[in-house]
């Protein structure tokens, strides 16, 4: 058991000299800030946001459970553009790219819990939102967040309120909803890397009952190396080029009744992520010793040239140069007020998505190892909702869920395993059903409690070819759970509120993603059992004084049949099991803001432990999940005479060593790097207001890292970051 001096030693090992610099100049930065503004009115002060996490409104100190929200308009200052950014700033989240080389694909990895692989047969432990509606499939979901109102990140199992999937967490983005306001925003950004960006929102009141948003976005970034093999590549290497659109109605013809209807649509086009192959490491006797058809003994110079670098990419397959992925999606959001104590809500939704991607596996000119890709889903979705008072001291959420997924993955016509052709069919349809229920009671003034059950059923269809000869294989499974939560709230005389909880979460099981297992087993492809997650936390959080507000959570989570993804190289292909553990996450959490006058600074930190049950005489680690992670923002905005207004912001996120893999073993070389990561914003304001200039700077420090390390035994995939320094120019105004 580690002593909380043990923890203090732990913290400052682990950052760097800059680090410790940003911290310590942090307090003096307040100092000053507190003298100069000795003056500073209640109007300066800021407000707590309020959420809705618990599908109810609340003020966030009201939540019980570990919550970090963002407001949207300020993410642009802090040097969030998509949910990549979110995950530097929130503690013990990590969000990383990985799946199939795909430019546009999140992983997000709360307190342990998230997914490496993208195929239709996995599921996210961490649910993403968007206004209500599950998103299911992690490519395609790095949206550009422009014109948000407020994304909410919700740590630890959210089972009751929010189904299967969500046993690490959950990501709500709440977009902005037409409203009878008329305003205009046009936002750019200019900067190296071929940056350009613009976005235009409107938002005009068609009549007193009906007003529209319209949401129109570009986003381009060059790319960080070449095609060295294939110079008509149409692309370069982690080239990125996307539109997007969203449109809103309201109609709201009463004050009792309201339908909001939106359709959005993504195209994404680029180049293959950045990424390497390790050979010479492991020394395999297929790579490594020329045992392969081709005769051709690789080496890591075969992958990275003289006189190139490891962002080059040296495959001679045009088919996985450039990726590319596209979704539409169109929701109805329906509001009614019965009366003053009843409102029944209706979200249905229905999207679709694919995308093709891929990754030559061993890098070279060679045609050895290559996998095109192709994928599709399309899902439909409705939640019925019912939520009010049954008397002045309970109010509750009650509701129905349903959630229809079908999808397919296809590799084959340009896909190649040890120079053979190889197939991979997946193919499956996911049916869940769910009530769920949650109510809280005033028990004093000071004092509430609350609680939720949720029952669902899931069903999957699917199937699998990973051979002609074999043919396609039909498996179907299914879940039931029964999900629960038990939350107490208190608030202390100096407004403070103190939580303790206790709540679980559910995720269905799973099939294998890469069932090559079939050559040899036609009976391999079952689907793992129930995923269960029971976490113990508890917190207090508040504003400490009228300018400093603090939330800190300590938790313990267990899991039990949980799965992790394993990739070997086989006889037959490039397998991907499921390993199934046991674990336990525990660990603190600390959030703070402090605001007074010009001054402001956000400030995040979690500790985290993860024990792994050991498994056949060596113990797992839990992958792409950091101990430490750390995040410092410290703002001041400088008054000139006039009226006029420049505000200086900076923010440091900081990322502790990791593993890529479930194994912490020195030999497999899947140890990925810390990173700290330096962002720098400087905007001009005008005293009317008219517009927002400001100079930027995103990594300035030019920190690469490693998204991600995969050793299948022949080779190690190095996934690169993306994610190179940018400086620029943002340009905004609102009339």
């Amino acid at each position: 058991m580690k002593t909380n001096t043990d923890v203090s030693k732990t913290l400052a090992s682990k950052l760097s000299p800059v680090a410790l610099a940003v911290a310590m100049t942090v307090p003096a930065l307040s100092n000053i800030a507190v003298a100069q503004e000795a003056e500073a009115t209640e109007e300066q002060q800021f407000e707590a946001i309020t959420v809705t996490a618990t599908k109810r409104p609340q003020v966030i100190y009201e939540v019980p459970i570990a919550i970090s929200a963002f407001d949207g308009d300020k993410l642009a200052d802090q040097g969030i553009t998509d949910l990549t950014d979110v995950g530097k700033f929130v503690p013990n989240l990590n969000v990383t790219g990985f799946s199939a080389g795909h430019t546009s694909s999140v992983n997000p990895f709360i307190r342990g819990i998230g997914l490496q692989d993208h195929l239709i047969t996995t599921d996210p432990g961490v649910s993403v939102y968007v206004d209500g509606v599950y998103l299911g499939r992690q490519v395609g979901q790095n949206w550009s967040l422009n014109n948000i109102e407020r994304i909410e990140v919700l740590r630890g199992p959210q089972g009751t309120l929010y189904g299967r999937n969500s046993i690490g967490g959950a990501i709500n983005i709440i977009t902005k909803e037409p409203d009878q306001g008329d305003v205009t925003k046009i936002n750019t950004e200019f900067g190296t890397r071929g940056r350009v960006k613009a976005d235009l929102f409107v938002n005009h009141a068609l009549s007193e009952t009906v007003a529209f948003n319209m949401n129109l976005a570009f986003n381009k970034r060059d790319g960080l190396g070449e095609f060295i093999n294939v110079p008509n590549a149409e692309y370069d290497v982690g080239e990125t080029e996307d539109i997007s659109g969203r449109v809103s109605l309201k109609w709201e013809p009463s004050n009792d009744f309201r339908m909001v209807l939106t359709a959005d649509a993504n195209n994404g086009d680029g180049g293959l992520r950045p990424y390497t192959v390790l050979i010479d490491e492991l020394q395999s006797d297929r790579y490594y010793g020329g045992n392969n058809p081709l005769g051709v003994a690789l080496r890591n110079t075969d992958v990275t040239p003289e006189g190139y670098d490891i962002y080059d990419n040296a495959t001679g397959e045009e088919a996985v140069t450039d990726v590319s992925n596209e979704a539409r999606g169109f929701a109805v959001t329906t509001e009614w007020d019965m009366n003053d104590d009843y409102t029944l809500k209706l979200v249905a939704s229905t999207r679709s998505s694919k995308y093709k991607a891929g990754l030559d596996d061993d890098g070279t000119i060679y045609g050895l190892d290559h996998y095109p890709e192709r994928g599709e889903a399309d899902q439909t979705s409705i939640e019925l909702q019912l939520n009010g008072y049954i008397n002045e001291y309970t109010d509750f959420v009650a509701g129905l869920y349903y959630f229809n997924e079908e999808g397919s993955n296809r590799q084959g016509d340009d896909s190649s395993y040890n120079t053979w052709s190889n197939l991979l069919e997946l193919d499956q349809e996911t049916t869940s059903k769910a009530v769920y229920v949650n109510v809280r009671r005033d028990l004093t003034d000071e004092l509430s409690l609350s609680g939720g059950l949720r029952y669902t059923e899931d069903k999957k269809d699917a199937s699998a070819s990973v051979s002609e000869a074999i043919g396609t294989v039909y498996s179907s499974d299914d879940w039931d759970e029964l999900t629960w939560e038990i939350a107490t709230n208190y608030k202390f005389e100096n407004g403070m509120t103190g939580y303790a909880t206790i709540q679980s979460g559910y995720q269905s099981g799973q099939y294998p993603a890469r069932p090559y297992c079939l050559f040899g087993n036609i009976e391999c492809f079952v689907a793992s059992d129930n995923i269960t997650a029971v976490n113990y936390e508890v917190g207090i959080k508040g504003r400490v004084n009228e300018y400093f507000d603090v939330s800190v959570a300590v938790f313990n989570t267990e899991f039990d049949d949980l799965p992790y993804q394993v990739s070997k190289v086989t006889e037959n292909g490039f397998e991907t099991d499921n390993q199934i553990v046991t674990q336990t996450s525990r660990g603190i959490e600390l959030d703070t803001t402090f605001n007074y006058g010009n001054f402001s600074m956000m400030a995040s930190a979690g500790y985290m432990d993860v024990d792994v049950e050991e498994q056949e005489g060596y113990k797992p680690v839990a992958p792409l999940t950091p101990d430490l992670t750390l995040a410092i923002g410290p703002s001041y905005t400088f008054e000139l005479d006039g009226g006029d207004s420049i505000r200086v912001r900076a923010d440091y996120s900081y990322r502790a060593e990791m593993y890529g893999e479930p194994t912490s073993a020195v030999e497999r070389m899947s140890e990925l790097d810390s990173r700290e990561l330096v962002n720098f914003d400087i905007a001009y304001t005008p005293a009317n207001d008219a517009y927002t200039v400001a100079l930027y700077g995103r990594n300035i420090f030019d920190e690469r890292y490693d998204n991600a390390r995969l050793n299948t035994d022949e080779y190690i995939l190095q996934i690169l970051s993306n994610d190179a320094s940018e400086f620029g120019v943002r340009f905004s105004t609102e009339f």
